[in-house]
């Protein structure tokens, strides 16, 4: 059965490019909006789903959600994630998505702090 979610989380361009996006690290909603140019409704229900479907998790630094790959992903999620970053190497959407994101690290840069921050103490 965990297959069969996984597969259908993934039967979605925007999840699979949310995916894409998360294999490079964590990231909070607003830098989902600005990389797919997506408004904020319709990035949040995705995660949402990802969530609850259990490939996404999430971590609450004050007003900011923070998402991440589930840490306890199955072998099956991770092997779908390996075969993802091979197959999007040549789709101009998912090229487009990582060069938006580059642009806008130095932004991000305080969501991998605080995700770095709270993993050495938990």
């Amino acid at each position: 059965m965990r297959l069969i979610q996984i597969y259908r989380c993934l039967c979605d361009e925007t999840r699979l490019r949310i995916l894409h996006l998360l294999t490079n690290g964590p990231l909070c909603v607003c830098h989902f909006q600005e990389v797919l140019k997506l408004p904020q409704v319709a990035v949040s229900k995705h995660l949402a789903y990802l969530r609850v479907n259990g490939l996404v998790q999430t971590r609450r630094h004050g007003k900011w959600i923070i998402y991440s790959v589930a840490n306890d992903a199955t072998a099956e999620l991770d092997l779908q994630l390996r075969c993802l970053q091979d197959c999007v190497q040549s789709n101009p959407l998912f090229r487009q998505d990582l060069s938006r994101l580059n642009e806008i690290r130095c932004e991000c840069e305080w969501v991998e702090q605080v995700t770095r921050c709270c993993n050495t103490t938990s």
